[in-house]
């Protein structure tokens, strides 16, 4: 959660709800998360889509979306930020809410898990990936950039793990190796020290007027549509920082 920066007034709002699509008890992980936002004082609103999928049958996705925007009615909200939300998002609460979300990569690069974004990525032996935060649509990890970084995947420390895998189908690290490969972590682990910040840094933007969402559209601070707000210098500086 961005509490501390709102704090320390680095984001100029506040949280005015989390929702969460598990309910207490249904992972540890889950549960972990929902203790924290109780600790921070910040409405909280859990309604589990499993329970409710499981009550529903096949037709459940529509109604889940119109039930949670039942529960969230009383809240005023410019934006919403999905992380960690799994679930596509319903075209009637697209319309409702200007919400976005974390993709684990640059503009116009793969879609998917992060798992299939890195296999992609060393599949098409790309130069460079990024992480970005998008506007939500119906279609998944198809809406505009709203904000994005990108860093290379040449040079140190990956030339010498592209050198490994130089030459051999990309099914047979899959099978030989998966995830525990050595480029595929590398890969991981730059663009993971990347997301929090990214978020962050989006919320700062935002907040101070840097960038907005305008019918539907990305725009900057004068109103002029943009194919997404560039933070990679920002975010450069915070992740050299450790």
């Amino acid at each position: 959660m961005a509490q501390r920066s709102i704090a320390l007034g680095e984001i100029k709002a506040e949280t005015a709800f989390v929702f969460c699509n598990r309910e207490p008890g249904e992972a540890k992980e889950s549960d972990l998360f929902l203790k924290l936002v109780e600790s921070y004082g910040v409405p909280l609103i859990c309604f589990s889509s499993s329970s409710f999928k499981a009550q529903k049958g096949a037709h459940w996705r529509i109604g889940y979306d119109r039930e949670v925007m039942k529960r969230l009615k009383g809240f005023d909200v410019d934006l919403c930020v999905l992380a960690g939300y799994m679930l596509i998002v319903s075209e009637e609460m697209c319309r409702k809410y200007n919400m976005i979300n974390l993709h684990p990569a640059a503009p116009g690069g793969p879609s998917g898990t992060w798992q299939e974004v890195i296999w992609q990525l060393i599949d098409n032996q790309a130069q460079e990936t990024g992480v970005m935060m998008h506007l939500v649509t119906p279609e998944l990890d198809e809406g505009p950039p709203a904000t994005y970084c990108t860093f290379p995947i040449r040079g140190k420390p990956f030339d010498k793990y592209w050198a490994e895998i130089a030459g051999r189908p990309l099914e047979e690290i899959k099978r030989e190796q998966g995830e525990s490969n050595r480029l595929f972590k590398t890969i991981r682990q730059h663009g993971l020290a990347r997301e929090f910040p990214l978020i962050i840094a989006t919320l700062k933007a935002f907040s101070q007027g840097r960038v907005k969402i305008k019918e539907g559209n990305v725009v900057d601070a004068d109103g002029k549509a943009i194919k997404g707000y560039n933070l990679t210098e920002e975010i450069d500086r915070v992740v050299k920082k450790g």
